[in-house]
């Protein structure tokens, strides 16, 4: 077996880089040109570069594999709607037609469970109507879901698409590593009263879906929810990190409907200034960890044999324990100074 992955250098790649080395696989890697791929080096994983943006740097990497992980995506930084369309829906286009031309076999398409309105729909199945929030993540990602599901349908694109959830474990710089930092600086609050589920899942059981999703046969043309029915609540997510801290936990609770005001207000400034600054509170990261966000794994369990084998306060833990907080703290810095385009070899993969 011959695989290609996207963003294979990123947190979720070099998890599913080790694993499917595990299994035997011949893995090779498509990096940006000055990526730095030194994490590589000591494995057996070729390495090409290119840009998904760039259609002619895929055909040499997608030439003779059997599957394609489209995992690279624009993600956690703040930037215009244009500048993430141009990742996450032109640049899954751009994969999508490689993967055609070169004939392979399967394609693994890693969308997002935030194309859904899981605060609206308890839970959100896959059959459920993609809604996002009108913010450019989550469009872009709907937007890169729903041109799969076209090719799909009038290419016979051989695809599979993956929505999970947040994903936590070891390495995470991302999304758990800024929390953590918050919570044991003492700015970590409390979003509403606490009770609400987050959609974390442990990184192992993402992989678990992914190598699924390349090996069942009833998976083609099919999309999955991917991710943990038994999830923390927000107020337990916090009181953990901070236990394992050995700090105190958040305790100030600001009302769930005015954060998300402030943040719709803070977006508007900062796309006011030409996206140049960025906001102190997003839409997005308030209805992560402020709305009730559930989602159904039952089609994932009943078809590709998924089963959740980490549970998330495990997960949490494990990320606790390899958490390095002043590299969480140096990626928060640069998303906060970087334009998209400055920012985009750091955070694109």
């Amino acid at each position: 077996m011959r695989v290609l992955i996207t963003g294979g250098n990123g947190f979720l790649g070099r998890h599913l880089v080790a694993s499917l080395l595990e299994r035997g696989a011949s893995v090779q890697v498509l990096a940006l040109p000055n990526e730095d791929t030194t994490g590589l080096a000591d494995r057996d994983v070729a390495v090409f570069r290119g840009d998904i943006l760039r259609p002619d740097t895929l055909t040499a990497p997608t030439a003779g594999v059997d599957c394609v992980f489209h995992l690279a995506a624009m993600l956690g930084i703040w930037a215009s709607l244009e500048d993430y369309s141009a990742v996450n829906v032109q640049g899954t286009a751009n994969v999508c037609r490689a993967t055609l031309r070169a004939d392979v076999g399967r394609m693994i398409h890693v969308s997002s469970a935030m194309v859904y309105d899981m605060a609206g729909l308890q839970p959100a199945t896959e059959d459920d109507r993609l809604s996002p929030l009108s913010e450019p993540y989550s469009l872009s990602k709907a937007h890169g879901d729903l041109l799969v599901q076209r090719l799909i349908r009038e290419q016979e694109l051989p695809a599979v698409i993956i929505r999970p959830g947040t994903l936590i474990g070891p390495g995470d710089v991302l999304n758990f590593g800024r929390m953590a930092s918050r919570v044991r600086a003492g700015k970590g609050i409390i979003i509403g009263n606490g009770n609400n589920a987050i959609p974390l899942f442990s990184i192992e059981d993402m992989v678990q879906g992914l190598i699924l999703a390349m090996e069942s046969d009833r998976a083609v043309g099919e999309s999955f929810n991917i991710g943990h029915d038994e999830p923390l609540t927000q107020a337990q997510y916090l009181a953990l990190i901070a236990d394992e801290m050995n700090v105190r936990p958040p305790w100030v609770r600001v009302p769930y409907a005015p954060l998300y005001a402030a943040a719709y207000l803070a977006e508007r400034v900062a796309k006011a200034s030409g996206n140049r600054m960025s906001p102190f509170l997003t839409r997005h990261g308030v209805k992560l960890y402020g709305a009730d966000n559930r989602m159904s794994i039952d089609k994932a369990r009943r078809e590709l044999g998924y089963a959740p084998r980490v549970s998330v306060r495990d997960a949490v833990i494990a990320a606790c324990g390899c958490c390095d907080l002043s590299e969480a703290a140096a990626l928060s810095a640069t998303i906060a100074t970087a334009d998209a385009t400055a920012g985009e070899t750091t955070i694109r993969w």
